[in-house]
């Protein structure tokens, strides 16, 4: 059975078909927000912190962190800052320093700049997933032998020198290829996480479909696990999160197995945990027990505690 392990100082997450679906929290990451792309090149790192915080709390169980930021204020004073090879593995390796300073989760590293993946091997703790790795020659030759070199699974994203295809057989060929690359370094496909890549279902009828089928292809004829960016099928459309927290069920009857995604979003969450229970990944269904129990009131004990100090006192009686 694929198991795709990922760790960090103390604790392992498995990424597996028999396994709890996993979470891995996007929030970290400046592209698009303009007011953390603004704390960062402060060296303000305030917002990383509570974000990495929330979204442990939230259930996240891995945490993706993307260096893509853009500092237009220093780039007037150092040209330098005008060149994401030299932005990103700095900024990288002080993101993963402040994130681990406050949670004790492993890490999705990512970036489409090589030094900014092998700063954050580098820096990160235990045994990283590394995000990520496509079908384009360049960045096979560049980004399989650090995937080799640490030891470390990788996200093989679907899309090669021609772009993203509409077409699920070509984006099917892209995965077989990186896949079959990897073998080639030595990396098994228990450590290729593949995206087959979610379009947003208001631009193309068919993407939900598309991608479930593709899942359970993946899943028969490659053994690997997968993984996407959930929001994007909701992309452009009203109620997104409505959209999402019926694709996410979904996708994991498909035989989905991780997906980056926001977990602060409780009607997402709450769908992944019904989908776990339904799927028998929640043994005993402890999981959505936990977190659907009946908060108890201040001062009292915990729901059948009482009873059994009573019927302890009656038989000591």
């Amino acid at each position: 059975m694929t198991r795709t392990v990922v760790e960090s100082q103390s604790k392992t997450v498995v990424i597996g078909f028999d396994e709890p679906f996993c979470v891995i929290g996007e929030r970290i990451n400046p592209t698009g927000r303009k007011k953390l792309a603004a704390e960062l090149e402060m060296d303000d790192f305030t917002t990383v912190e509570k974000d990495a915080l929330e979204q442990v709390a939230c259930g996240a169980m891995v945490l993706d962190i993307n260096s893509g930021a853009v500092f237009s204020n220093k780039m007037e004073a150092d040209p330098r800052y005008a060149d994401n090879n030299f932005v990103e593995p700095m900024l990288m390796t002080a993101l993963i320093e402040k994130v681990q300073a406050v949670v004790d989760v492993p890490l999705c590293i990512d970036s489409s700049v090589p030094g900014a993946l092998e700063n954050g091997l580098k820096a990160a703790n235990g045994r990283p997933l590394l995000n990520s790795v496509t079908g384009e020659e360049e960045r096979l030759e560049l980004v399989l032998p650090l995937v080799k070199k640490y030891n470390v699974p990788v996200v093989a994203i679907s899309n090669d020198d021609t772009g993203i295809s509409e077409d699920p057989e070509v984006r099917f060929a892209v995965a077989k290829k990186i896949v079959e690359r990897a073998a080639d370094f030595g990396i098994p496909a228990h450590d290729i996480v593949v995206d087959p890549l979610v379009m947003p279902i208001g631009a193309m009828a068919t993407a939900g479909q598309q991608v479930f089928a593709l899942v359970r292809r993946l899943r028969a004829e490659l053994g690997v696990n997968t993984t996407c960016g959930a929001s994007n099928v909701s992309f452009g459309l009203p109620n997104r999160h409505g959209i999402n927290a019926a694709f996410l069920p979904m996708a994991i009857g498909a035989g989905m197995t991780s997906a980056i995604m926001n977990p602060v979003r409780p009607q997402e969450m709450e769908a992944i945990r019904a989908a776990n229970l339904l799927m028998n990944h929640d043994p005993h269904g402890m999981a959505w027990i936990r977190a659907n129990r009946e908060p108890t009131p201040e001062g009292e004990a915990p729901a059948g505690a009482r009873a059994g100090r009573e019927g302890r006192r009656r038989r000591r009686g």
